[in-house]
């Protein structure tokens, strides 16, 4: 069985890393900041701001429709709900002072905070709060929720002008992490896309598709103010740009990085080191021939080595996952899972020829390319697949196509990819695989996890809905869905003027709390 190293895979990956290049990159000029902070000294040179750098472009800027973790992690800065997510994984009070639930469970009444703002300088209304939540439950999309744990909402009622009374079919123990929906002005959907206006920390200044987004300090913001006065976010796809960026001056801050490249910004910088909190895998179309096997999908299992490409990634440093749930879910998380396909090229070749492949065959494996942890885990996995006689070849391409193609549209055979969630509930990581779920752009189908999985959402004994969820991803594993691998290592390097950064269990940026020392 041959070994993978960064030596012996340099040549193989060149190709790629040209592809991913000419694809997702948009250029060291284009994305160059004006210099604000001194990387040899920390000296501040252009007033309380930061610049950071980040890899892929935001996919919308409505926060009911964005779908990209990263956009997701950038808006959390601007926008806030009834409740927004803490550094634990859980949720607490924002737009809302607190709430109460009623003994079956099916009502949920929020006190509106007093003195919230809007960045416009309007004051939070209860006409934004239901236009907002309404809007979540489908109001403007042809009765379809936007969020998917509005579908179980019967009403929403303001019993004055503080107090909101919403009312669900079921009873669901999760459903308060759903009110971190953000809260925006009142019949704002035909701006809010491009002049979005929310209550956070940060105000919205502007934004350059593939090129940047800037935001400043709200000085009407209703809780603990940012320490920063302006933020901007430069979208620069290539790793080595943003390096560059960073020994250049021209970036104070660069999150996401991949560990291979520790060694040249730890002498010059702050790094600190993570996981990324998402499953990384290559998720596999199970409604396209072959994957619509589970002999196959298990033979593909069996083929690959997790840990060998963990390795080579992460250095070591990566997180085996073997289901949908990244291990800072304690609860749900199942590491055994992880040992359920260790490598067999033999048992993979024999479920091959069962499902009538005894030679292989030929997918595509579409990744985008402005991630360097997505394209040598694709490049590693078609080297392992090839030993079974799967010839797996690459397709790189735009963050932006992803989304389109891949992701909404469902045109694909593989891709290798980060799914993450915005809160810890196992809901978020586990719904997303229900047949009917808006979702599952992987197309799995299965009785039995539909079953399951309803009961989950609806029982009210937290040990049942734990061993519920424990059993939804044994049914995923054993059904080899995708090939699930791992929870990456993540970088966050800074300026060493810079300190304050605090880690989400989800996947979170929280720019209100870094600043200079």
């Amino acid at each position: 069985m041959p070994k993978f190293t960064k030596r012996a895979l340099l040549l193989l990956l060149a190709g790629v890393m040209l592809s991913a290049s000419l694809y997702g990159c948009t250029g060291g000029t284009n994305n160059s900041a004006t210099p604000t902070a001194s990387a040899q000294t920390g000296e501040l040179s252009k007033g309380n701001s930061v610049t950071v750098g980040i890899a892929q472009d935001l996919d919308s800027l409505d926060p009911h429709k964005a779908v990209a973790a990263g956009t997701s992690e950038v808006l959390f800065n601007i926008f806030e709900g009834l409740m927004k997510a803490s550094p634990d994984g859980g949720v607490i009070p924002a737009v809302a002072s607190d709430y109460t639930v009623s003994d079956d469970g099916l009502q949920y009444t929020f006190t509106l905070r007093e003195g919230v703002k809007f960045h416009n300088g309007n004051a939070v209304t209860m006409e934004d709060v239901l236009y907002s939540l309404e809007r979540c439950a489908g109001s403007e999309n042809d009765g379809t929720p936007l969020i998917s744990a509005f579908s179980n909402v019967t009403s929403m009622e303001a019993t004055d002008d503080t107090h909101v009374v919403l009312t669900l079919k079921e009873p669901n123990l999760e459903f308060i992490n759903s009110m971190t929906a953000a809260i925006i002005p009142a019949n704002s959907s035909d701006t809010i896309a491009t002049t979005p206006v929310g209550t956070g920390p940060f105000a919205f200044t502007s934004y350059t598709p593939q090129q940047s987004m800037e935001m400043k300090k709200f000085d009407g913001y209703w809780g603990e103010p940012a320490q920063l006065d302006q933020v901007t976010f430069r979208i620069i796809t290539d790793v080595n740009t943003l390096v560059m960026g960073l020994q250049g001056g021209t970036l104070d801050m660069v999150i996401h990085l991949p560990n291979s490249v520790r060694k040249e910004v730890e002498k010059q910088f702050t790094v600190l080191q993570d996981t990324m909190k998402l499953v990384q895998a290559l998720y596999l179309n199970n409604d396209v021939k072959p994957f619509d096997d589970v002999r196959v999908r298990q033979a593909m299992y069996y083929a690959i080595n997790v840990p060998e490409i963990i390795e080579f990634v992460c250095n070591g440093d990566g997180v085996a996952t073997g289901t949908s749930m990244y291990p800072a879910y304690t609860k749900y998380f199942m590491p055994e899972l992880a040992e359920n396909y260790q490598q067999d090229l033999e048992k993979a070749k024999q479920l091959l020829a069962e499902a009538g492949y005894p030679d292989g065959f030929t997918m595509t494996i579409t990744v985008p390319s402005n991630y360097t942890q997505h394209v040598e885990t694709a490049e590693v996995v078609s080297q392992q697949l090839a030993q079974v006689g799967i010839t797996a070849n690459l397709n790189p391409i735009e963050w932006e196509s992803w989304v389109s193609d891949v992701y909404r549209g469902r045109d694909f055979e593989s891709t290798v990819v980060g799914i993450a969630a915005s809160d810890m509930t196992g809901r978020e990581m586990l719904e997303r695989y229900v047949s009917d779920n808006q979702k599952n752009f992987i197309n799995f189908n299965s009785e039995e996890y539909d079953q399951v999985m309803e009961k989950a959402l609806t029982t009210l004994d937290q040990g049942e809905q734990t061993q519920l969820y424990k059993q939804a991803q044994t049914i995923l594993n054993e059904e080899a869905a995708s090939l699930w691998i791992q929870d990456l290592c993540d970088l966050v390097v800074m300026n060493p003027a810079l300190d304050g950064v605090t880690f989400y269990a989800t996947y979170v940026l929280d720019m209100s709390t870094i600043h200079y020392k």
